[in-house]
């Protein structure tokens, strides 16, 4: 079982960025994909973007492509997620998440991340 905990959420004006990270205990291994999910007031958890674990291979919503950028360091267990040129609509609780999908290089299904992380609140300010 993998454990994650998401760190470097604020507040932060719109234009601004923000770092998140997502330290993970437990092994991470080459058939896992870890993915970023966002959760704002009053709506439903969507998704931001993933990473394979194994290569890197990313993949990106729409409303975050040229913005966000997801990246890991194999050696330290931990993902991270860029968010640059932030806007007010941006504002939720981000969540990290970890997916066991040996045959996958993309999962944007919430449903089969199986370890979640406790959330970061980002707050966009205009």
């Amino acid at each position: 079982q993998v454990q994650l905990v998401e760190s470097g959420g604020g507040l932060v004006q719109a234009g601004g960025s923000l770092r998140l990270s997502c330290a993970a205990s437990g092994r991470i291994s080459s058939n896992h994909v870890m993915g970023w999910f966002r959760q704002a007031p009053g709506k439903e958890r969507e998704f931001v973007a993933c990473i394979k674990w194994s290569g890197g291979r990313t993949y990106y919503a729409d409303y975050v492509k040229g913005r966000f950028t997801i990246s890991r360091d194999n050696a330290k267990n931990t993902m991270y997620l860029q968010m640059n040129s932030l806007k007010p609509e941006d504002t939720a609780v981000f969540y990290c998440a970890a997916a066991f999908a040996p045959l996958a290089l993309v999962v944007t299904t919430d449903a089969q991340y199986t370890s979640w992380g406790q959330g970061t609140q980002v707050t966009v300010s205009s």
